[in-house]
């Protein structure tokens, strides 16, 4: 069944004879639907969408909708799907706000039901949405990370690869790679499981062990805890967590409940957030 004869397809759009339109299906505008992917009853994909090979979009979901963001002002922008994404019933992914920008999802990353992703998203590769989890707008997830149900990601926030974020938890600073995050964005501990499940070897395990323990276990400060790990981390996984730790961040990097005797002292970037928050307002 390559398109259903109820559903509304935009002459300009470019949708691969392999696809599958539902019943009521409104694809509207230039958008493009690769080979094998489905589109379930009463999707919708509008503006300048792109979704790539063998996707399954299930009923309900829109792509590509107008950003909510008051700074909008209009112009094309995009939305950018890789290939064998699961975007379940009911999910929404805005497109970029400024013209000429985009929101990106990476390749076989799995979307549960609910799911928002905000304007000017970037997600990696395999990364996991759990039902109801909430991304706000410039949120950048790394490959392999997982949000889990009804988690709610501020803005401008960097989720590290391979992190973990648990269910509920209200996440107003950046995760780290490789942690594993709870309630109101303490870390927890390390994603052991799956790092194990993603292959990593145990000399590369031990680093990221080596990495909570200096930073939220042991006191000192900040900067020369960033110092230490910078003359001992080697491997692959190491030496992106430091690259993560060094890049410029405008939220900060998020804690743990003892906050009181950890280095948490990071610049006061999340001022600088609001300031631009308060400016598009």
């Amino acid at each position: 069944m390559p398109i259903h004869p109820t559903a509304v397809v935009d002459p300009r759009a470019v949708i691969d004879p392999s696809a599958e339109v539902g019943p009521y299906v409104i694809i509207d505008g230039p958008a493009t639907v690769g080979a094998g992917t489905i589109l379930a009853p009463h999707v919708q994909v509008l503006g300048e969408t792109t979704i790539g090979r063998g996707c399954h979009v299930h009923a309900g979901a829109i792509l590509g909708d107008l950003p909510q963001d008051k700074s909008f002002s209009g112009g094309v922008s995009y939305t950018r799907i890789g290939d064998e994404a699961v975007i379940r019933e009911y999910v929404t992914i805005h497109r970029g706000t400024q013209p000429g920008t985009q929101t990106v999802l990476g390749d076989r990353c799995m979307l549960m039901a609910h799911a928002h992703v905000g304007h000017n998203c970037q997600l990696g590769n395999d990364v996991v949405l759990v039902n109801g989890s909430l991304l706000g707008g410039y949120v950048h997830v790394g490959d392999r990370a997982m949000i889990s149900g009804n988690a709610a990601v501020h803005q401008f926030v960097r989720v590290g690869e391979l992190a973990m974020i648990a269910g509920l938890s209200k996440i107003v600073q950046d995760v780290l790679p490789y942690m594993t995050v709870d309630g109101p964005g303490h870390c927890v501990g390390v994603n052991v499981v799956g790092m194990r499940r993603s292959g990593m070897n145990a000399a590369a395990r031990a680093e990221v062990k080596e990495v909570y323990r200096r930073l939220y276990r042991q006191p000192g400060t900040w900067r020369d805890a960033v110092d230490e790990l910078a003359s001992i981390l080697v491997s692959e996984p190491g030496l992106r967590l430091l690259a993560f730790l060094r890049a410029t961040s405008k939220r900060g990097i998020g804690g743990h409940s003892g906050q009181e005797s950890l280095k948490l002292v990071v610049p006061p970037v999340a001022l600088e957030a609001e300031v631009e928050i308060a400016r598009a307002a």
